[in-house]
């Protein structure tokens, strides 16, 4: 969906997780990563267990160059995904924690 409409969605006042997620993720697409930053932690307002909003939070946080938030991120969402037995978003998260964590030479 268009970011557009998904703006004039929000600025109607309908603020939910879905439609916090879906900003956050066609922000992230067009690398505007502060915009995709807030609308993700909102997203995690509204579901602090919505593993699929912390894999996208560190992707972002990753992409605008602040990996101490990045693994912050991605740490929680690995904890939350195992505890709610979400075992693939668990393991994709390790592997960007693990890229993030890797020395570039």
């Amino acid at each position: 969906m268009d970011i557009t409409v998904l703006e004039k969605l929000l600025a109607a006042g309908q603020d939910n997780l879905m439609l916090r997620f879906g900003l956050g993720s066609a922000y992230l697409k067009q690398d505007d990563y502060d915009r995709a930053v807030d609308h993700l932690r909102a997203a995690l307002r509204h579901d602090p267990a919505h593993s699929a909003s912390h894999k996208l939070l560190g992707k972002a946080l990753a992409a605008a160059d602040r990996n101490d938030e990045a693994v912050a991120a991605y740490e929680e969402g690995i904890r939350i995904a195992q505890e709610k037995g979400d075992i693939q978003a668990a393991k994709e998260m390790r592997v960007f924690l693990k890229r993030l964590q890797t020395p570039r030479a």
